[in-house]
């Protein structure tokens, strides 16, 4: 399969469902595994293992703006050194190591004055989530969403042989230790039907999702992107997209693949698209996905 081309897979509010491509093919979610880590977090928010918007032990900042992006922490992803081990494929640095050369650049802002996009953030949830439920984070999310979605094909990244098994050529010789937060790999038809039962099913409470879906506005249009406007919630970019109203879920990206899964809410008969393709560029599939809902 080339860079080019692209896999989608929706399922809409009337049942209707649809998708192209190997339905074996297995794909790295990237970034859309945030939706998963928050919305396992919400569900101990829930059960009063944690909350929302307590300032966490030691820390200067709450669960809520982990989650929301306006903790103040910087990012890893600004960190050439980062960049340049994954390119050589050295193998992954500690936790320890990775804080230590991200946190040196010290806090954006105050929690809660700015927002952000922190990696890191969601590398603290993870601990919270593990250290809460005493498992790894892919048992706690198989458990939470996986297993009671019967969603057979996602399962946890953690080895140079799940890459070598990806869709992706590419994805050989790539050790998922570097996306520090976990990333889920999975088919296109399991990533739509995650995020649509967030919007059809009682996955949450309907107070919790309220709050999940609550968003901070940051501005309108991105150059070579499909957004109108745009915005961030908890776990879930969410915003306009022209033609088909609101877009809520989740673009994703690594360095051989990008994939875009959202619910677009405003539609005649409500979808949610996962689209996925080849390169670096998250736009391709948030067009794909775009498209495909404005058809619809």
């Amino acid at each position: 399969m080339s860079d080019q081309e692209i896999r989608t897979h929706w399922i809409s509010t009337s049942g209707c469902e649809g998708g192209d491509g190997d339905k074996g093919a297995r794909f790295p979610y990237w970034s859309f595994s945030k939706t998963a880590i928050a919305i396992c977090a919400l569900k101990l928010v829930e059960a009063q293992v944690l909350t929302l918007d307590a300032l966490l032990e030691d820390q200067p900042f709450t669960l809520r703006q982990l989650l929301g992006h306006t903790s103040g922490l910087p990012d890893y992803g600004s960190l050439r050194e980062y960049h340049a081990a994954v390119a050589r494929a050295d193998e992954p640095w500690s936790h320890e190591q990775l804080l230590d050369a991200t946190l040196a650049q010290g806090m954006l802002f105050a929690p809660g004055d700015g927002w952000s996009y922190s990696n890191i953030g969601y590398l603290l949830t993870r601990g919270l989530i593990e250290q809460k439920t005493g498992k790894p984070l892919g048992d706690a999310i198989s458990d939470m969403i996986c297993k009671p979605l019967g969603l057979e094909s996602v399962t946890f990244w953690d080895s140079l042989e799940q890459s070598a098994a990806l869709h992706w050529d590419a994805a050989t010789g790539y050790d998922p230790g570097w996306v520090y937060h976990g990333c889920l790999i999975g088919s296109a038809s399991d990533a739509s039907r995650l995020l649509h039962v967030l919007f059809s099913d009682d996955l949450l409470r309907s107070d919790t999702l309220a709050e999940m879906l609550h968003r901070r506005s940051l501005g309108g249009a991105i150059p070579g992107r499909p957004w109108a406007e745009c915005g961030y919630a908890l776990g879930l970019m969410s915003g306009e997209i022209s033609g088909a109203g609101r877009a809520v879920g989740h673009s994703g990206g690594g360095p051989f693949s990008v994939n875009a899964v959202y619910h677009y809410p405003d539609l005649a008969d409500p979808m949610t698209i996962a689209c996925f393709t080849g390169g670096t560029d998250e736009g391709v599939a948030e067009f794909a996905a775009a498209e495909l809902a404005n058809r619809q």
